[in-house]
């Protein structure tokens, strides 16, 4: 039930541009998983060191952040529909000059203007998601992050289909059906019409100043948490071809397993949430996390290697919704401004994830480099207590958790 809309034409506009975002987020899923399971073909095209790749992997959610506060300015002067429907079509292009290229510029160039692109496209799906959650009342936001893990199965399937393929035929088939689905979607987003001023409500809640000390516990755990992530998006299908000897084909599985298991956890994880509490599904969720990260590194063969990172994603699904979840019941009337400040450690995780295991692969070897995030996946166990509900509102908190 939604709380502003009134007519059936207000109702079903909303509905409209609820599906619309979700192919949104779909798309959005699509192009990510394409290029991150294409990375070890990539870095064959473009003859890459792996320390340069680890240098060009870093500088994207470098750029991600960049862009993301770009499009926040961007939206103050137009709206979050004008930004995204220019800025989702363009990315999928991006896609075409990474196939292109042979020199390092050409990548270096594509590479920025991928990560600027994918950082103006989340704040601005992100600020639409937030402003369609205000109109209808209730919590939505959940499902758009579930669109995106249903893109990314089904980027990593379309990678692993056509590996045996040059990369810009993948990447320029992928885009001829992207981009025409991008501008077409773009056309039923939400506006000023749907939205009224929820969108400016949001940014508003999210400016007011909260204290950072009682977030910081969160912070971390999100951080650890997409550490986790980034390791995944960035060198699981490298570790499969080059330690355990996969085709590019197979690797590309390593990334579906992992989407598969964020996509159930983000479709059932707050059933266990509601039965068992935060506190224990938060703790365990880390521990099986740690657990794929091990069975990953001891790996004998390819197929373990997924299995391994699928339980890393069974494990890891559960951390990062309870994380927003836990700082807006420490500030439930100041949720957005909480949500805002821990969204930020997103791209800390990145940042440090990325390079971190690149670094200590070039030292050493992969199998080394995937017990760092598992040992900081690890240091999340000790955080749970701070999941937990305010003694005051367990019952009530923990069944609109369940809601979200």
């Amino acid at each position: 039930m939604t709380t502003q809309a009134e007519t059936p034409a207000d109702l079903a506009r909303l509905r409209q541009a609820r599906t619309a975002l979700l192919v949104s987020f779909l798309i959005q899923g699509v192009a990510f998983a394409l290029l991150v399971t294409r990375i070890p073909g990539i870095q064959r095209q473009y003859g890459l060191s792996d320390g340069t790749l680890t240098v060009f992997l870093a500088a994207v959610p470098i750029l991600a952040g960049v862009g993301s506060i770009s499009s926040e300015q961007i939206v103050k002067r137009t709206t979050p529909r004008a930004v995204l429907r220019v800025v989702q079509p363009a990315l999928c292009l991006t896609l075409v000059g990474v196939g292109l290229g042979h020199t390092l510029w050409a990548l270096a160039l594509s590479l920025a203007a991928f990560g600027l692109l994918v950082g103006a496209l989340d704040a601005s799906m992100n600020m639409l998601g937030v402003g369609l959650q205000h109109r209808y009342g209730r919590s939505i936001m959940l499902g758009f992050h579930a669109a995106f893990s249903a893109g990314g199965i089904i980027g990593a399937l379309l990678a692993s289909a056509g590996a045996h393929l040059h990369l810009i035929t993948l990447f320029g088939c992928c885009a001829a059906v992207l981009v025409p689905a991008a501008l077409v979607n773009g056309r039923f987003l939400a506006g000023p019409r749907e939205l009224g001023a929820a969108v400016q409500e949001a940014v508003a809640a999210a400016a007011r100043s909260i204290p950072w000390k009682p977030l910081l516990p969160l912070c971390a755990a999100m951080a650890f948490a997409y550490i986790a992530d980034a390791t995944v998006s960035n060198w699981s299908a490298k570790y499969l071809t080059e330690t355990l000897h996969s085709t590019d084909r197979v690797a590309a599985l390593a990334y579906a397993g992992y989407m598969v298991a964020l996509l159930l956890g983000r479709s059932f994880g707050d059933r266990g949430v509601q039965h068992f509490g935060a506190v224990p599904v938060v703790r365990g969720g880390a521990a099986v996390a740690a657990l794929g990260f091990g069975i990953a590194a001891a790996a004998p063969a390819p197929w373990a290697g997924i299995a391994g990172f699928t339980v890393l994603g069974v494990g890891i699904c559960v951390v990062i919704p309870q994380v927003f979840a836990a700082g807006g019941r420490l500030f439930p009337r100041d949720s957005d401004a909480a949500v805002a400040r821990l969204n930020l450690f997103n791209y800390v995780g990145f940042l440090i994830g990325s390079p971190l295991v690149g670094a200590i692969a070039g030292a050493s070897s992969f199998r080394w480099a995937l017990l760092a995030p598992m040992v900081l996946v690890l240091a999340v166990v000790p955080l749970a207590g701070h999941f937990a509900p305010a003694p005051s509102e367990p019952l009530a908190l923990d069944h609109a958790s369940s809601r979200a």
